[in-house]
């Protein structure tokens, strides 16, 4: 786990370029604070510089980069790993390595495949290959895009970066606020896509390379991977389905355990990062867990997991578990959290993640985590929702009786459910209302499109529509919620996160199964086929395996219907003259929605509450002091 970042230019010179990569670099040196390298290369009248922060997992004495092959002078340098580099070693064997790590694998591989060689790479990545022989500088990313990979364009300078602030930097790109996405974020309450809520700045999206012309100047963008769901499910029983979802996820749990520090991982009550830590620890003995507490009862799952370490106290005897507590005074921490995300994110999983990876990164570099899960095999419960409208109309009148009972949101769903899927997808979670954007932001920004429709999966209209809405997931929650949230806190602490369930292999296959070996609405389980081989393999118990999911979240209708202890920060957004001040939001909308925060009839399943819309709103306020209004003085 590093960071990269790079300058394309006709207009700086050598020593110019040079001093923006060490500028570049400072800026995301939490990322990579063992090492440090930059290059510069001339390619014609061009100057290409490379730059390189490394947090040392694999091999450690000569993995350095950037890595260049003296043979045709490509040079390679990547954020994150390649998972299975030994057994594609032997594909290129015969080249002249200077490293033992897993990067070069991937330079030579380059070589010798051309853009095809991202088919064979399995890992988390975002890198860059200078290839002077073909006038060429590529940027790839990772199939889900679990590593960030941002650039621009400014000034006739090309910039890209692990992180945006280097991106900034390097570009000297004044940060302005991208108001066509205001509406977005105070929808998904993050913002999904290939833009970002500044101005000119873009994310390379997930399982995409860009391919810059040396010689044009100009550049395409191509989705070498597409997470596509078959017209036609594979023929297997359940039971054959189990035995090839054990095998690839136990040799997902084994790749990602290859490194050269030692590894942890992150344990919570759910089944996710259960069966991780259980294969972990199958195969590391001693490894060290870190959890989350919370004060709250209903918030807390600190006596699960204990109860889940002590049932399988064979497995875990030897193995180490710390646990620290996330409470009301971690608040405190948001501006912090949100200087280091870049991108306001309004979902209470920031405090105890940003806990949690602080916690492990004081005993370890590397941790594990259960992340991906949810959103490949079906684990939220508007899953089950959309499994319950499309069986719905097909049964009797006494069974669509016991869905109404078990389902109380199905029936308000069913009214507003929209055929396209792409449109539904937010449905059930919309934060504002059209009308209560258009209050709170005016009507002409809440207009805009908020769907992001360039960064669409491919839907063929032929997918069960639980499968188009885990495609939907996959697209956007995951990568720009989800996994942004967990690289950008974990690299605050500088500890690499991995995540088992994202391996391409596991999802690939998950595609290939009919809904309802993901969703079970007879027995209300999402996720079936993963409880059901967690049990049948002995992975789990089947109190742990059966266990009803818990969103990992913090009690803010509690925390924010208690003023007193607030920030101080908190209590200007919710009642000072802050808002007034910025001139973006309407401060009596904000005002109204304050008295809308109650904790009653609220707790950890609850989708969008009054406390929900004050913080996206707190975080945006941070947010654009942080990177508008402060970086602009």
């Amino acid at each position: 786990m590093c960071g990269i970042h790079g300058i394309i230019s006709r207009f700086h010179p050598e020593d110019e370029i040079y001093d923006n990569l060490s500028q570049m670099g400072e800026l995301q040196r939490h990322r990579g604070p063992d090492a440090g390298k930059n290059e510069v290369y001339r390619f014609r009248d061009l100057c290409v510089g490379f730059g390189f922060k490394r947090l040392s997992i694999l091999d450690i004495q000569t993995g350095m980069q950037p890595i260049k092959c003296e043979l045709d002078d490509s040079v390679i340098m990547c954020n994150g790993q390649v998972y299975n580099y030994l057994e594609l070693k032997h594909m290129v064997s015969s080249e002249p390595f200077v490293s033992k790590g897993d990067i070069e694998v991937a330079l030579h591989l380059y070589r010798k495949k051309g853009l095809s060689f991202l088919d064979f790479l399995n890992g988390m990545y975002g890198g860059a290959i200078y290839d002077p022989a073909r006038h060429r500088v590529l940027l790839f990313r990772d199939r889900f895009g679990i590593k960030p990979l941002y650039y621009t364009e400014h000034n006739g300078n090309f910039v890209f970066a692990s992180e945006i602030k280097p991106v900034l930097k390097g570009s000297k790109r004044p940060p302005l606020l991208n108001k066509k996405k205001l509406g977005t974020f105070f929808s998904y309450r993050y913002i999904p896509g290939s833009e970002t809520m500044f101005k000119g700045v873009f994310r390379l999206p997930p399982g995409s390379f860009l391919d810059y012309d040396l010689e044009t100047g100009k550049y395409n963008i191509v989705r070498y991977w597409e997470y596509t769901f078959p017209p036609e499910n594979r023929k297997l029983s359940l039971g054959e389905a189990e035995e090839e979802f054990c095998n690839l996820f136990s040799d997902a749990v084994k790749i990602r355990l290859r490194s050269d520090v030692e590894v942890g991982c992150f344990l919570s009550g759910g089944i996710d990062s259960s069966a991780v830590a259980q294969q972990a620890a199958l195969r590391k003995s001693n490894i060290k867990l870190f959890s989350i507490a919370f004060e709250e009862p209903e918030y807390d799952e600190l006596p699960l997991i204990k109860r889940f370490i002590s049932a399988n106290n064979k497995i875990f005897k030897n193995v180490t578990h710390h646990a620290g507590c996330c409470g009301k005074n971690s608040l405190a921490l948001l501006p912090d959290i949100i200087r280091c995300t870049e991108e306001p994110i309004s979902l209470g999983a920031l405090l105890p993640t940003d806990h949690v990876c602080r916690l492990a990164s004081n005993y370890v570099k590397v941790v594990l985590t259960g992340e991906g899960a949810d959103e490949i095999f079906g684990g939220y419960r508007k899953f089950l929702l959309e499994m319950a409208a499309v069986e719905y109309p097909r049964l009797s009148l006494k069974k669509q009786k016991e869905l109404d009972a078990k389902y109380p949101e199905l029936s308000p769903y069913l009214k507003i459910r929209n055929p396209d899927p792409a449109l539904r997808y937010i449905q059930s979670e919309l934060l504002f209302t059209k009308k209560e954007l258009g209050r709170l932001i005016g009507q002409e920004a809440a207009a805009e499109d908020t769907l992001c429709r360039k960064s669409l999966p491919f839907l063929s209209g032929e997918e069960h529509p639980v499968n188009a809405a885990i495609c939907m997931e996959s697209r956007f929650r995951l990568p720009d919620y989800v996994i942004l949230r967990l690289d950008k806190l974990s690299m605050r602490h500088s500890l690499e996160a991995r995540t088992p369930f994202l391996d391409y292999r596991l999802a690939e296959f998950a595609a290939t199964l009919p809904a309802d070996f993901k969703i079970n609405l007879d027995s209300g389980e999402e996720k079936f086929i993963c409880r059901q081989a967690f049990v049948h393999s002995g992975i789990l118990d089947g109190e742990t395996a059966f266990r009803k999911k818990q969103p990992f979240t913090i009690p803010l209708p509690k925390w924010l219907s208690e003023p007193d202890n607030l920030p101080d920060f908190f209590k200007e957004i919710m009642w000072g003259d802050i808002i007034k001040e910025q001139g973006i939001l309407n401060p009596d909308m904000v005002h109204d929605q304050v008295k809308k925060i109650t904790s009653r009839g609220t707790g950890p399943s609850t989708l969008v509450s009054g406390a929900d819309g004050v913080f996206a709103i707190a975080v945006f306020t941070i947010w654009y002091n942080e990177f508008i209004t402060g970086l602009n003085k």
